[in-house]
């Protein structure tokens, strides 16, 4: 992910120009305004010298659109640090030998922060901030990547000959070091292959919940549906190595690579040419009241390769904490009341959900539970979070969209009949009693997937192909003869209307 430094050049836009005290304050509000294009950047190391090599073949204009209109910004222009343009070319896709260019950013354009002769947005130097195009995100490597994880779907004779040839593969062909769990090695089919044996003893194993291997792996390499990347992403509550997803499973909206070339896609990964999204991931922390229970954490590591759950003996609670892909789901559990639980945002109780409970779910998790729930599908390059009923029992509960940068607390209604149930990515399946809370907002580590073309691409291609989004039978067309009499017909009704 790449680092920048924003630096205002309101005074280069200026320079050299007759302006008027007006407009000159309007120019330097434009150039301090948040994400303004006046905001050139200083890159680290590497990108400067990719972005020099790009500007000696294809040369960049930059403009600032609020001081200079149409004058564009050649690279002579004397401006500090290096500006990145707004619209940058993706690298050819992998899956494709065409080159592929955006003709503009993914991010919506600066708003204008003055209203009307007198009004404007008050300034804050400390909140400016500026946020990498979407479309440019590319895989890059600081060094050469040496250890992959392979995460194959347990108990699927049908992975078995795939998993072989990826393995062999990397370890014979790349010379890399190959991490898998544990129970993937004792499946009977692979324990019996003596010609896989030699292979075999090359691995890594780990076990969940046991090992924390999140320091030691450079790749992952999903081989199954969904439900693998969601168990990969479980793996690191911290940073994430990038994720390349075959689609070997069921539904596999979220894995966009074919298995049959994998070959020279693995190849172009390692050498970093890639595009990759940044799912957001939710931080839940779950806070619980012990009960007098004691909790057993095998080898001093809680589940997912965490330290184990803050245990506070003041006031008797105990914090849990995940790192969520799709979503965080509240029900009713094995009830057969209706749950009762409140929404609190940032602090400001917003609503009750009386129903079968509530979903907050990722822009990613948007097309999973969310959407048979009523839910719209959200882009994963849109920064927000979600919160869905299920079967709520009342006729204007809609699902909304809220900024990611908000916090969420769900705690039971003191009126509550019943407890409550809650999961994480369908797992770690949990009661929450009356004095527990949930807390959950957007965690500041998500997971970077590779993309077979580019994110809007991959994701449209999902849309079409796994949930056939938009499917209906075309409307046929009228012939000579009936447009002629749908003509005539619509001349007789104007006469008879005169």
């Amino acid at each position: 992910m790449s680092c920048f430094v924003p630096i205002c050049v309101w005074s280069l836009c200026t320079q050299g120009r007759k302006t008027s005290p007006e407009e000159t304050e309007h120019r330097r509000r434009q150039c301090f305004s948040d994400r303004s294009p006046c905001l050139p950047t200083v890159e680290t190391e590497h990108e400067k010298v990719n972005m020099s090599k790009a500007q000696s073949a294809d040369p960049a204009s930059y403009r600032c659109s609020a001081c200079h209109g149409d004058e564009d910004w050649g690279p002579n222009h004397p401006i500090r640090g290096r500006a990145k343009s707004r619209s940058l070319s993706a690298s050819p896709a992998l899956a494709s030998t065409k080159e592929f260019r955006r003709t503009r950013s993914l991010h919506g354009p600066c708003p204008v922060t003055t209203f009307g002769p007198k009004a404007c947005v008050l300034q804050n130097p400390q909140t400016i901030m500026h946020i990498q195009d979407p479309a440019s995100q590319r895989l890059t490597w600081n060094k050469s990547p040496k250890s992959v994880l392979v995460v194959k779907k347990i108990r699927d004779a049908s992975l078995l000959q795939p998993f072989k040839e990826l393995c062999v593969y990397l370890m014979e062909e790349n010379n890399m070091i190959v991490y898998v769990e544990k129970k993937v090695l004792e499946d009977p089919a692979i324990v019996s292959d003596d010609n896989f044996g030699p292979v075999k003893k090359k691995f890594c194993t780990f076990r969940e919940d046991y090992d924390d291997i999140s320091n030691q792996i450079d790749f992952i390499i999903c081989l199954g549906g969904d439900g693998t990347l969601l168990y990969a992403s479980s793996l690191f509550q911290g940073s994430v190595p990038p994720v390349m997803a075959f689609h070997l499973g069921s539904l596999g909206f979220l894995t966009p690579f074919n298995f049959e070339n994998f070959q020279s896609q693995v190849t172009q990964v390692i050498q970093g040419n890639a595009a990759v999204v940044l799912r957001s991931r939710l931080k839940v922390r779950v806070v619980k009241e012990l009960r007098g229970k004691k909790t057993a954490v095998p080898n001093g590591v809680s589940e997912n390769g965490v330290l184990p759950a803050d245990l506070d003996a003041e006031v008797g609670k105990q914090v849990m904490q995940y790192q969520v892909l799709n979503e965080v789901v509240i029900d009713r559990g094995p009830s057969s009341y209706l749950s009762n639980v409140d929404v609190y945002l940032d602090g400001h109780l917003i609503t009750t959900v009386q129903g079968d409970g509530v979903i907050v779910s990722t822009p990613t998790g948007s097309t999973a539970y969310a959407a048979a729930a009523g839910a719209s599908m959200i882009h994963p390059n849109v920064p927000a979070i979600m919160i869905t009923p299920i079967c709520p029992h009342s006729l204007s509960f809609r699902p909304i969209v809220v900024p990611a940068g908000v916090e969420l607390k769900i705690m039971l209604s003191p009126e509550a009949r019943n407890t409550a149930w809650v999961s994480f990515d369908g797992r770690k399946r949990q009661e929450i009693r009356h004095g527990d809370s949930i807390s959950i907002t957007t965690s500041c580590y998500p997971l970077p997937s590779i993309c077979v073309r580019d994110p809007v691409s991959d994701w449209f291609e999902s849309l079409a192909q796994c949930l056939h989004w938009n499917v209906r039978k075309k409307q046929a067309h009228f012939t000579e003869e009936e447009e002629e009499e749908e003509g005539a017909g619509e001349g007789e009704e104007e006469e008879g209307e005169g």
